[in-house]
C-alpha cells in the first residue's frame, strides 16, 4: 500500500545509523544497538518542547548479563 503524505517533512540530521523511510516497509533492522540512561525528560527532541519534572530518579541498575543482540543484521 503506498504512503500517502499530508503536510511538510522536516528532517533536522541523521547521523551514524539512522534511518528516514518513508513508503512501505516490511521490516527495518538496527545495525547497531546501545544502552542509555536518561532522567525523566531528558531525552526529548522536537521543535516546541515543555517538560515539565518536579522530582526524577534514573534507576541504572543493570543485572543482566546480556541483552537482546543484533549479531544477524549486519
Amino acid at each position: 500500500m503506498p504512503a500517502l503524505i499530508l503536510g511538510g517533512i522536516m528532517v533536522t540530521s541523521i547521523s551514524g545509523n539512522g534511518t528516514v523511510n518513508l513508503g512501505d516497509v516490511l521490516q527495518i533492522a538496527p545495525k547497531s544497538t546501545a544502552k542509555a540512561f536518561h532522567g525523566g525528560g531528558g531525552d526529548n527532541v522536537g521543535n516546541f518542547i515543555q517538560t515539565n519534572v518536579l522530582f526524577s530518579v534514573t534507576n541504572t541498575l543493570d543485572p543482566s548479563l546480556k541483552d537482546t543482540s543484533n549479531i544477524g543484521n549486519n
